[in-house]
């Protein structure tokens, strides 16, 4: 084991780069939710579209992964993936889903709970279509979550679909778009003492009603 196992604990730092205040957000937490994403691409974060997404199986077992959001709008968010992967398929079983933004550098973290829903077919094919060439072949290419003997296989079949399709990979029926419609936010924003704000949205006769948790 290496020493930082035994010093991790003491690694530490102090957020102060901003705060959350009932006064300063948005009644909306969809609108606040744009408004934090565009600070996030202005500050040139890493990759500000990446989210993780949490699933559980059917022994109620969670799993995450990161995906990139793909569309948002009043409908909810929207993400695509292989229908027949481990979150497709968790998804299948129980269509509900939690989302998480972490943009570290602005200190901050986007919670999102709701149901999932496949987007129609005509999203699906509108999204495939403008995707690069090799990301289409690679949507046939991979039997995303299989266990496969190695890298081998996917370069074969990468081949195999590329002099099939050519230039116009048509969307494959196992791959498109999941939504999730939100029924809880929350925002988080680091302070300082571990005294963080934290404004949480759920849904309440069809208003968001907005209230403050402890840290």
């Amino acid at each position: 084991m290496s020493s930082l196992s035994s010093s991790i604990a003491d690694l530490r730092k102090s957020y102060e780069r901003a705060e959350l205040s009932e006064s300063a957000s948005n009644a909306d937490p969809l609108k606040q939710f744009d408004q934090w994403l565009q600070e996030a691409v202005q500050a040139q974060v890493p990759e500000p579209n990446a989210m993780t997404v949490a699933t559980v199986n059917g022994d109620m077992r969670p799993s995450t992964r990161i995906v990139l959001i793909k569309g948002y709008d009043e409908r909810g968010i929207v993400w695509y993936t292989n229908y027949d992967s481990r979150k497709g398929q968790q998804l299948a079983g129980n269509p509900f889903a939690a989302l998480q933004f972490h943009w570290v550098e602005l200190e901050r973290v986007v919670r999102i709970e709701g149901r999932v829903e496949k987007v129609s077919a005509e999203e699906s094919d509108a999204y495939f279509a403008s995707r690069p060439l090799d990301s289409r072949i690679g949507a046939w290419a991979s039997p995303q979550s299989q266990v496969i003997s190695g890298r081998g296989v996917l370069v074969a079949n990468a081949a195999k679909y590329s002099a099939q399709f050519l230039l116009k990979p048509p969307r494959p029926e196992h791959w498109g778009g999941f939504r999730l419609v939100p029924d809880r936010w929350e925002f988080w924003q680091g302070r300082k003492s571990r005294l963080h704000d934290r404004l949480c949205y759920r849904e309440e006769d069809g208003q968001w009603l907005r209230e403050r948790l402890a840290p």
